[in-house]
């Protein structure tokens, strides 16, 4: 992989990684200790795995490799550890987790003050690498967030005095499409241009599940030598979800016929049919419950929603905008909670085992996408007396 073809992130991998390669072949330096800024794991992934096949043989990891905490352990016992020639192993690779923890709760002189020393004369058979995981580099790092760009300017005036700083950026949507072609190519399978948007867009560009799903997407296409968009929508859940969000945003705008012909698109693209229906309908319901917290917290920027929706009860992130402006176009709560009602009734009737399961969706749909009825007065005031 040429730095020069990538964007930031996959840029300062491959400069990192041809460093650390050429180090472990004798055939140029290696710095005392790396900084990696940036909370891309499947970046940081990739730079662990180049420093472990370079420099920590699988039979002597246990005596060559240490995984610190500084939560848990000092800065001063990290610099002892690395200052002490290992007896069993002929270097030490030290990764040094919560790097945060030198940046809080006072000016910490003395732990920066030991660092200088140790990289004034640093053991030549040891390698620091602080992981600063605490940080958000954006792809384009002009948009970084202020509080992001006065702890990176922290970080590179104490640790980047005496470390290499590598920035690992997040992926942009392009880097991550031409990373799925290219790996896909590596094992002789070409990767339809449809098939590789669609895989970014549904995971929006989160590396570490791109990877994951590439993986099964490999072992479902084996000996067919091409991956489709067919394929993706398949196997990559994220994709059945933009579908689902498609339907719902037909729904919401009250396109029936819209709405109806999604409906159909799902059934017909799953390989179990009509069997998938109760989890069309659980899906349905998980987004109705969604956009009922959204309205009545009166969220307006994607922003916002990570508070207003707790740690797993949100969407993927290529969602969020959509469903935000899907939530406001309800008037009240009245009319949520009424979709609701109506998703709980069409799973009460699919678990009584209808002659024909695609008829009740159909139905659920149709009313779904419909306006409600309006209540005459008479009985709206006896149905709340009865209540």
């Amino acid at each position: 992989m040429s730095a020069g073809r990538w964007g930031a992130g996959f840029s300062a991998v491959a400069r990192f990684v041809a460093e650390v390669e050429a180090a472990a072949a004798n055939r140029g330096p290696l710095r005392p200790g790396y900084v990696l800024a940036g909370e891309e794991a499947f970046l940081l992934d990739r730079c662990r795995a180049a420093v472990l096949k370079g420099f920590v043989p699988p039979d002597l990891k246990d005596f060559c490799l240490s995984d610190l905490d500084l939560n848990g352990t000092s800065l001063f016992e990290v610099l002892d550890r690395a200052q002490t020639p290992s007896l069993m192993a002929p270097f030490q690779v030290i990764f040094v987790r919560n790097v945060r923890q030198l940046y809080t709760r006072g000016a910490k002189k003395d732990e920066f003050a030991a660092l200088d020393r140790y990289f004034r004369s640093p053991n030549p058979q040891a390698l620091l690498i602080f992981v600063a995981d605490f940080l958000r580099i954006p792809s384009d790092i002009r948009r970084m967030e202020m509080d992001d760009k006065n702890r990176f300017e922290r970080l590179r005036e104490t640790l980047g005095e005496h470390c290499s700083m590598v920035e690992l950026a997040r992926v942009n949507d392009e880097d991550a499409m031409r990373w799925t072609v290219a790996t896909a190519q590596e094992t002789g399978v070409r990767m339809e241009p449809d098939a590789a948007r669609e895989l970014v867009d549904a995971l929006g560009a989160d590396m570490m599940m791109i990877a994951s799903e590439m993986e099964k997407l490999l072992l479902y296409t084996l000996g067919r030598g091409r991956i489709t968009l067919g394929d993706v929508e398949t196997m990559v859940l994220g994709a059945k979800q933009r579908t689902l969000y498609e339907l719902t945003d037909a729904i919401s705008a009250r396109d029936r016929a819209r709405a109806l012909l999604i409906l159909h698109g799902l059934l017909n693209s799953s390989d179990a049919g009509e069997d998938a229906a109760i989890g069309h309908l659980y899906m349905l319901a998980r987004t109705f419950r969604q956009m009922l917290v959204i309205l009545e917290k009166n969220v307006r920027d994607s922003r916002a929603i990570w508070q207003a929706l707790w740690q797993g009860f949100r969407m993927p992130p290529f969602a969020a905008d959509d469903l935000i402006r899907q939530a406001r176009r309800y008037k009240s709560r009245r009319e949520l909670t009424r979709a609701l009602r109506l998703v709980a009734r069409a799973d009460l009737e699919l678990r009584s085992s209808p002659p024909d399961k695609k008829l009740v969706l159909e139905r659920l749909v149709y009313e779904l996408a419909s306006e409600p009825k309006a209540v005459a007065p008479l009985f709206a005031a006896q149905l709340s007396f009865e209540v």
